[in-house]
Order: C-alpha cells, then structure tokens, then sequence
C-alpha cells in the first residue's frame, strides 16, 4: 500500500528543506516536531555557526520561514509554531 505521510511530516520536511537550503552545515539540522492538541511546535537546530543565517537580519529569514509555515499549515487547521533552538 501507499504510506500516507501526515500533514505535519510534510511540514517538518518543509522546514527542513529551507533550512537545509540557507546553511552551511546542512548535516547538522535537526527539525522534530511536537505534536499538540491545537498547536504543532517544530523544533528547529542549526549549527552554532549557520544560525544566523536561519535567522536573518532583524529577523528576517526566520519570519519568512514562519510565513511559509503558516500559510502550509492552514490546510492542517492547526497553528504551527516554529521554534530555532540556539
């Protein structure tokens, strides 16, 4: 049969892929996600060294990751936080 992958498996690959994407050490990420009643809380972790680039000026790239999620989370109707582990 066909493995279905959950919709916030496809998310967590998600956040995988940009932040794979944006390093250096694309080895080292580590994305888990934490299941919630209302909420689902991705976990994200960067070597010491790529977490700016994850984060961004002012913030910038990790509030575009968060848009992103937020917009593929929508079809889960379930919130979607995205927490960069430092």
């Amino acid at each position: 049969g066909l493995l279905m992958k959950s919709a916030s498996d496809e998310l967590r690959e998600l956040v995988e892929y940009m932040a794979k994407a944006l390093v250096d050490l694309p080895d080292q990420v580590q994305v888990k996600q934490i299941e919630g009643e209302q909420t689902t809380v991705i976990e994200l972790k960067v070597a010491k060294e790529d977490l700016g680039k994850v984060i961004g000026k002012q913030g910038r790239t990790a509030r575009a990751i968060r848009t992103i999620l937020n917009g593929a989370s929508t079809k889960l109707r379930k919130r979607t936080v995205l927490e960069i582990i430092e």
